[in-house]
This record gives C-alpha cells, structure tokens and sequence, in this order.
C-alpha cells in the first residue's frame, strides 16, 4: 500500500461527476476516483473548515469513533471491481484492530475529520498523462480528469485551505462555477 492525500477534486463535465485525485505522498503517481455530490461536498466543506449548526454523516461518523474510544489508525482503497472502489476503514478499539468495509468517498471524508493516513494498492496508482486509468463510483468512459486547482480564485489547492469560508459563501462560490472551470487534468 502506498500512501496518498487529497490533491484535488472537481467536476467531470462529461459525466456531470465528481472527482477526487489522490496523489502518491512521495511521488507523482495518481488514483482518481468518481464520487457523489454529498461526498464531494464533505470533503470540501471540511477542507474549508466550514461548521454547521449539526453534524453532518461523516462528522456524526467521527463522533462514533472518537467517542466509542476508537481509533482509525488508516484506511486503505484496496481494489477495483466492475469499475467500483473499495475501501477499508481499520480502526484499534479496546486492543483489537477492526476492519470495516467503506466506500472510498466516505473513507476519505472520515480520514481527514481524524487526521488518519490514506493508503491505496500500487496497483490502483498511473503515472500522469497515462491514458489507461481505472475509473470507479459513477463513472462513465471518460479518461479526463478535472484540475482542482482551476476551480478556485488564484489557483488555490489543497495547501491552501488554511482560509474558512462561511458556508453562505461556500454555496454561493459553487453555484457559480461552469464545467468550463474546471479544464482537463494536468499535474
């Protein structure tokens, strides 16, 4: 298993999808994965640390851990099958270690409320520019890979999420965002 991180995420306007990149920690190899928009939005809204009144699943998820006194130690992205992801939360509780199956959306949504390494199969990685990319969750025949870091003001990318946005101005920031924001992939 090779660890990754959350590089970038955006839309796929061919099939109106969402994209998250995970990118090797030492390395340039790539997994895009085709989410949901509630995880897509998860994902951002916890990168912006934006708060809601309530939490939200994945926060709900954090607080079962966290106050079952468990801990999640990693998650891995395992394999591919049918053009599906799959994913493995591995969480220590009261000396054991316990592997819960996950979607890998939910997974990575829950790693980074815990702070928790992401790890995915070397198989699951491609070099940039190779054509010959697995897709999973949702996914149509199509190889192009949106850039993250083209849909925000000033090219931002996941170094900068240091800044909070309201979730008024979250919503209003995504509304106005075209498919043509987005680009082709180019690391």
């Amino acid at each position: 298993m090779i660890e990754v991180f959350v590089s970038r995420l955006g839309l796929d306007s061919s099939s109106n999808s969402h994209v998250v990149v995970l990118q090797e920690k030492d390395g340039v190899r790539l997994l895009p994965i085709w989410i949901g928009q509630p995880e897509a939005e998860s994902i951002v809204l916890h990168m912006h640390n934006v708060k809601h009144a309530r939490p939200l699943t994945h926060d709900l998820v954090r607080s079962l851990i966290v106050g079952m006194g468990a801990r999640l130690l990693h998650v891995n992205i395992t394999r591919v099958e049918a053009r599906t992801y799959f994913a493995e939360l591995h969480l220590q509780h009261a000396g054991e270690i316990v592997t819960i199956d996950a979607r890998p959306s939910d997974s990575i949504a829950i790693a980074l409320r815990l702070a928790a390494p992401i790890y995915a199969a070397e198989e699951l990685l491609a070099d940039p520019g190779d054509d010959s990319g697995t897709e999973g969750d949702d996914a149509d025949d199509e190889d192009d890979v949106p850039d993250f870091s083209s849909s925000f003001q000033d090219g931002a990318s996941t170094d900068d999420f240091d800044a909070e946005l309201t979730a008024d101005q979250l919503k209003r920031y995504l509304e106005t965002l075209r498919p043509e924001d987005f680009g082709k992939f180019t690391p």
